[in-house]
């Protein structure tokens, strides 16, 4: 008897302890779940906002899409602006090149128109204000001539129609050949290349149409000079005639239509 009250009461507690822990699972399983009402009003809210969202986006869009419009029509109109502007540009810089084209065309007629009515003057009335060649030199074609009587060497020669800007006589076309046949010249110096010697002499005028070159020794080679319608060559040093050329000035048209000297007092 004994026995089995200790017996029972040893299995007491271990027993207890069992159903303590079924008792506990069975709470945890069976605990209520939460309640679908909180979740329907999370859904209501976030509905909401969406349609809040979509009702702004509305009016959002419109303005936007009114901007575009508006800002795209004036970029339109900018761009036909820019399109006139360029347009009128290019037509004025048209009407502006013709109109310098004119304007050159008419210049070179009136100086054309000037220099005939000049040489006209000139040759009623020799050393005429309008003549583009200074005093003393004698004006042909489109330069001006001076022959003067001093005797110098060749290379002072050269030098003094340099310091006119000017350089001896060379001729290069058949016009000037009549024209310095016509002055009847002897024993003027020309602008032609010094030699080492003096042969070929009496060659034809023509020839002289070779450009000056300048010698380091000028006084040991000789200088072509004009005989009428020849050259002859001599050495540099020997003394000739001054025969200088330089291209001549443009005719004023105020020079020609102008009767009276300006400088005269009224």
């Amino acid at each position: 008897m004994s026995e089995e009250v200790i017996y029972a009461h040893l299995k007491f507690p271990e027993s207890r302890k069992t159903e303590n822990i079924q008792e506990l699972d069975r709470f945890e399983i069976k605990a209520p779940p939460v309640s679908s009402h909180v979740w329907r009003q999370i859904a209501l809210t976030l509905t909401f906002l969406c349609l809040l969202l979509l009702i702004g986006l509305g009016p959002l869009g419109s303005i936007f899409y009114t901007t575009l419009k508006r800002e795209t029509e004036r970029l339109n109109t900018l761009q036909n602006v820019k399109e006139e502007l360029q347009g009128n540009i290019s037509l004025l810089l048209m009407t502006n090149l013709n109109k310098s084209e004119n304007i050159r065309n008419l210049s070179i007629t009136v100086q054309n128109l000037a220099t005939k009515l000049c040489r006209e003057l000139n040759r009623k009335e020799p050393g005429h204000k309008c003549k583009p060649c200074p005093n003393h030199w004698l004006w042909y074609k489109n330069n001006c001539y001076l022959f003067s009587e001093t005797r110098q060497t060749w290379q002072d020669s050269a030098t003094s129609c340099s310091s006119q800007n000017a350089s001896l006589l060379q001729i290069k076309e058949k016009s000037t050949l009549e024209f310095v046949k016509s002055q009847k010249l002897y024993y003027y110096w020309l602008g032609l290349s010094p030699r080492q010697d003096d042969k070929n002499s009496g060659e034809n005028i023509i020839s002289s149409a070779r450009l000056k070159r300048y010698m380091n020794d000028i006084n040991k080679m000789f200088c072509g000079y004009i005989y009428a319608t020849n050259i002859f060559y001599v050495p540099c040093t020997e003394r000739h005639l001054l025969a200088c050329e330089k291209k001549a000035n443009p005719v004023k048209a105020e020079s020609v239509l102008m009767s009276e000297d300006p400088d005269r007092e009224m």
